[in-house]
């Protein structure tokens, strides 16, 4: 079979209607700890990346029901506990503390926030079982 050469992607951002842009862009800035502007929201060279768009009409803006809109990885328990510390000194909404979940392979750690339109954005970390 024939090997396929594929292109890297280096980043990427998730597109979000929001009801006030200027408060968004706020938001993003002061408790998420962005570089904000007129193009982008973006977090440790694109780590976390958003493009915050004005909605039309507030109907339009419809975050995901029940889960994340955004998943960002951490690199490791202590990034993870010092990024939650900040963005909770920084007085982001706090959805779910940080959380231990446990399974086979090792275990995860997570916590999510929310922004002033209801998306949510978790973060996390996992740890793997030496043998």
């Amino acid at each position: 079979m024939k090997e396929v050469k594929k292109a890297k992607i280096e980043s990427s951002l998730t597109v979000l209607l929001v009801s006030d842009f200027d408060k968004s862009k706020k938001y993003y800035e002061e408790c998420l700890g962005c570089e904000v502007n007129e193009y982008w929201a973006i977090r440790d060279d694109f780590g976390l990346g958003f493009k915050l768009i004005q909605a039309n009409n507030k109907e339009d803006v419809n975050p995901n029901k029940g889960t994340w809109n955004t998943y960002a990885y951490v690199n490791n328990f202590d990034e993870l506990n010092l990024l939650f510390d900040e963005l909770k000194t920084n007085r982001a909404i706090i959805v779910t503390e940080p959380e231990l979940s446990e399974f086979e392979w090792g275990v995860w750690k997570e916590f999510s926030v929310r922004d002033l339109d209801g998306y949510v954005i978790g973060f996390g970390s996992g740890h793997k079982i030496e043998n």
